[in-house]
């Protein structure tokens, strides 16, 4: 007898409004100083994850966002990025809840999760198909963490990862992966993390992070090649910024 498929439940609701309203930017919103920095922060990741010649980074298509301490605007920046990659003509988006002590995607997205990534990494019996959660943004899936384990970091580190990490990156050609992760400096998972990842997105608070936890925080991640610092939080005079007086 053939296998039954297996019923996909409804896609969540995202509160698009509601984000909005917090400061996110939405599919559905016309461009603003905003969106516009993070088109150009996602042009030069697509660029590394889909680029066509033969010098194309290894799992380029999988990225870590992540910062040196917690409160520097990492699950901010990360769920912006990729609402603008679900935009793409091209592209359809996996965003993976990774802070693992304190996911939040899931809950700021305003969506109910279930099993997660760190269920899958201890039971071998689960499929990572089985958590996803689609979402009514059409290009955008979510992977909740799962429950908390006392030994989070051994599991990242283990063979069942790397194997649930190449399907992960392999699976969708057309698909990019972005983790959030926990702060380096505050939990031992985001070095264990870096091992896989084709990119890295770096946040950093501007006025705040000091060079030396900067410093002791790259060194920390330099099993990933391929770092991107994001300047977050920045100060400025409306006059010095590029798209500040077009977009008001």
């Amino acid at each position: 007898q053939p296998r039954k498929a297996k019923k996909q439940r409804p896609p969540e609701e995202i509160d698009l409004v509601a984000l909005r309203e917090g400061g996110y930017i939405t599919p559905d919103m016309p461009p603003s100083l905003m969106s516009e920095e993070f088109r150009i922060i996602k042009r030069s990741l697509l660029l590394n994850a889909f680029s066509k010649d033969t010098k194309r980074t290894k799992n380029g298509n999988v990225i870590l966002v992540t910062s040196s301490n917690p409160s520097e605007g990492k699950t901010f920046c990360t769920i912006n990025l990729a609402l603008s990659i679900a935009t793409e003509q091209d592209v359809t988006v996996l965003l993976v809840d990774a802070d693992f002590s304190k996911p939040e995607i899931l809950n700021r997205l305003g969506v109910s999760g279930g099993r997660g990534l760190m269920d899958v990494v201890a039971d071998s019996t689960l499929d990572i198909g089985d958590c996803l959660v689609r979402t009514n943004v059409p290009n955008l899936v979510l992977l909740p963490a799962g429950r908390q384990h006392n030994l989070t970091t051994e599991l990242l580190a283990s063979d069942r990862m790397e194997s649930i990490m190449t399907e992960i990156a392999t699976r969708y050609r057309d698909r990019l992966v972005i983790f959030d992760s926990p702060p380096v400096l505050a939990s031992s998972a985001a070095s264990v993390m870096a091992l896989y990842m084709g990119q890295i997105v770096f946040v950093i608070e501007a006025e705040k992070t000091t060079e030396p936890q900067i410093k002791e925080s790259l060194g920390m991640i330099s099993a990933c090649e391929n770092i991107n610092l994001l300047l977050n939080k920045t100060r400025y005079n409306g006059s010095n910024k590029k798209f500040a007086s077009y977009y008001g």
